[in-house]
């Protein structure tokens, strides 16, 4: 299976959830997108290490690992998100080090936390775009990115008729791919990516 390149489009968050971000990875070459449910620290680590100016008073856990790699030579040489199951994606770092390459499990949200301090590119499978990926339009994907460049993103979760996961059962495939349509034009790509999680169950 040949790996798909895909660059980090940004980062939302809920006003509804706390402590609830959607990191939204975008293919290269291509429309789709890729939002990836993570943790409020793992958001924090992901945007302080994309921000050069930003630098906090102590080294975070994945400012750690990069100092601690450095010291011993070893090198990421790139982050591959290889599976799904149930809306969890995994994922695995290649690192190097003196001509040895090792492959690491590794939680996706700390994978492109250390990615971007490596400058490491980062690849997922086609099979995975195909069942996980939501296409953006194109006013939708310079909004997000014009948000996340000024490190004020927010979403703003609008009158949809799915609000939890709790209502899914109810709805028919149909159903829920207008509900998935919904939520990508509100830009609330924590829903989508919960919506994207229940149609995949049912394929």
């Amino acid at each position: 299976m040949s790996l798909i390149k895909l660059t980090i489009k940004g980062i939302s968050y809920s006003q509804t959830q706390s402590g609830a971000y959607a990191l939204v990875l975008s293919e290269i070459e291509g429309s789709r997108t890729l939002p990836i449910i993570i943790g409020a620290f793992e958001a924090q680590s992901i945007a302080i290490a994309l921000e050069a100016e930003i630098r906090p008073p102590r080294p975070l856990t994945h400012d750690l690992f990069k100092t601690f790699s450095d010291a011993f030579d070893i090198n990421v040489k790139e982050v591959i998100i290889h599976k799904l199951v149930d809306g969890v994606f995994f994922s695995s770092l290649i690192c190097e080090r003196e001509g040895k390459e090792e492959v690491l499990d590794t939680r996706t949200s700390d994978a492109i936390a250390i990615a971007v301090r490596f400058d490491a590119p980062i690849y997922t499978y086609e099979n995975i775009l195909d069942k996980a990926g939501i296409y953006l339009k194109v006013d939708e994907e310079m909004a997000l990115e014009t948000n996340f460049e000024s490190k004020e993103v927010s979403v703003d979760v609008k009158n949809t008729a799915v609000k939890d996961s709790s209502n899914f059962s109810s709805l028919s495939l149909k159903e829920l791919h207008n509900q998935l349509n919904n939520a990508v034009d509100n830009e609330n790509y924590e829903l989508a990516a919960k919506i994207r999680d229940e149609i995949s169950k049912r394929s």
